[in-house]
């Protein structure tokens, strides 16, 4: 099993490079809106009418299609061929056309009724904007549908790197876009960025398909197309399993309508930067770990194996990201999102929605990884008891918590909810395939949590000798987090490397094989 997790480190690898250029453009983006527009209702309104486009997006588009499409596509590949896999993804491509163009009219009809629900809290002149914005952002859904099914097509053809730096280039057209228009036409450029960025990612993919031999167009439907009947069949349960996971963020702008103004804001600014880490190591990980465990399903002790190396090598990963996350919160958010309408208020509510969402990130790592496994066994159900349980916990804690702690109890209803939900997940699996799940072990926990107090340390004397200063340049302050990266990281990795971790020897193996 080791050859297994070494083939996740290393597909992880190759993904976190092309995502990682796509983040940092994605904390530029965050940074300009943050400059011009600040914390306040208009950007809210707007964030209310993205969290509606986003959430379609990363339910049907990056969720359950990408679940259904990309093994049924991969082992047509493999067992008839490319001309068969080709025939599959057309008319893949024409289904999802016509269906996603039925989703968006849908979507732009019942807009009134979709801001009222995810912002009850907005009355007049902001839900007009809301709803008006979400009329305009529905067609991304289309868009990035076409992106994710290409991307399905190109990671099946052992294409990692194109995918992922796609969304550098709908940043970048974002950017560009937006400091364009927003001059002359305010709050309104964001929508027509958003969808021109949507369509550069897709194009990117779609020529990198087609000098391939892929190339993806519109054909006829076969209704008698076996392969196409199970993935539409297969579908709605994933849409079932995933819809409750995507109902955090619509958590957190409805909670968020009732506060004082700005809240849905920095809550999204806190977001954003959680992102990044997110995004480079447990999306990443989470996407290279499904389709090793699908094909080792057949083998419990196998598969339990693979699971609970990825688990372990996801916690060794995220732990000291965690921890430095909380520690930099403030200077983190002051070095990206401070300055034009970004004041003092915004600065300090960030910082802290940031350092208790960042008490979750473990959760949220873990929580990926065991839905992952939980659908590669055919557990649906069981990851629909996972998702759901995530959403109470995350309702209670923040209904309980946001009338004497604001915004600050949204997002700790988060992090309490996702780190249940690991929990949880890891529970059923083990019960439900009566696997013997030797995760993790007090010798080894021992050892990540001497590492963690030594990280703790470091990085508290590095914030006492060198102090951050506010009124420093952009590039310092640049600097001084990177320096602070640098130290946690390094001492963090020469701990656990004289902990004698495996992990280590996982990542040595990986890059030996890359050679």
């Amino acid at each position: 099993m080791a050859k297994a997790i070494d083939t996740i480190i290393r597909h992880s690898m190759m993904m976190t490079i092309g995502t990682f250029a796509s983040r940092i453009l994605g904390l530029v983006r965050e940074t300009i809106i943050a400059a011009f527009f600040g914390a306040s209702r208009q950007l809210d309104a707007f964030l209310v009418a993205y969290t509606l486009a986003n959430l379609a997006r990363q339910l049907l588009a990056e969720g359950a299609l990408s679940a259904t499409f990309v093994p049924i596509f991969s082992r047509v590949l493999n067992r008839q061929g490319e001309e068969r896999a080709k025939e599959l993804g057309r008319q893949a491509l024409t289904l999802l056309i016509i269906a996603g163009s039925l989703v968006v009219l849908l979507g732009m009809i019942l807009a009134p009724f979709l801001v009222f629900l995810i912002a009850p809290g907005f009355s007049g002149q902001e839900s007009l904007l809301a709803i008006s914005f979400t009329r305009r952002l529905f067609p991304f859904l289309l868009i990035i549908s076409l992106s994710a099914l290409v991307m399905g097509v190109l990671n099946s053809l052992g294409s990692f790197f194109v995918p992922a730096i796609a969304p550098a280039v709908s940043n970048v057209v974002f950017i560009c876009i937006t400091l364009i228009l927003h001059g002359k036409h305010g709050i309104s450029a964001l929508p027509v960025a958003v969808l021109a960025g949507g369509f550069f990612q897709f194009l990117v993919q779609w020529i990198w398909s087609t000098k391939k031999g892929f190339v993806l167009y519109p054909v006829k439907i076969d209704r008698g197309d076996d392969e196409l009947r199970t993935m539409t069949r297969l579908f709605f349960p994933y849409v079932a399993g995933l819809s409750f996971n995507q109902l955090h963020p619509i958590i957190s702008r409805v909670m968020g309508s009732f506060l004082e103004a700005g809240s849905i804001s920095v809550l999204n600014y806190a977001d954003r930067l959680l992102q990044l880490p997110l995004g480079l190591f447990v999306i990443a990980i989470s996407q290279a770990v499904l389709p090793t465990l699908s094909k080792a399903s057949s083998d419990k002790g196998e598969f339990a194996e693979i699971f609970g190396d990825s688990l372990k090598f996801s916690f060794f990963l995220i732990l000291p990201i965690s921890v430095l996350a909380v520690i930099f919160s403030s200077e983190a958010v002051n070095c990206v999102f401070y300055r034009g309408a970004f004041d003092d208020w915004a600065w300090r509510a960030t910082s802290q929605s940031l350092a208790i969402y960042s008490l979750g990130m473990l959760g949220m790592a873990l929580t990926n990884v065991t839905l992952r496994a939980l659908y590669a066994y055919g557990l649906p159900k069981g990851a629909l008891i996972v998702t759901a349980s995530t959403v109470i916990i995350n309702l209670l804690v923040s209904a309980s918590t946001m009338k004497w702690l604001s915004y600050r109890g949204i997002a700790l209803g988060v992090a309490c909810a996702f780190t249940s939900g690991a929990f949880i997940g890891m529970y059923y699996l083990s019960k439900a395939t009566e696997m013997n799940l030797k995760i993790f072990n007090y010798k080894w926990l021992a050892k990540l949590c001497l590492s963690a107090v030594i990280l703790v340390v470091t990085t508290l004397s590095y914030k006492f000798l060198v102090p951050y200063r506010a009124e420093w340049g952009t590039i310092f302050k640049v600097l001084w987090l990177i320096g602070a990266g640098i130290a946690g990281m390094s001492v963090y990795g020469l701990t656990t490397l004289a902990c004698g971790l495996q992990e280590w020897k996982w990542i040595e193996r990986s890059f030996k094989r890359r050679r």
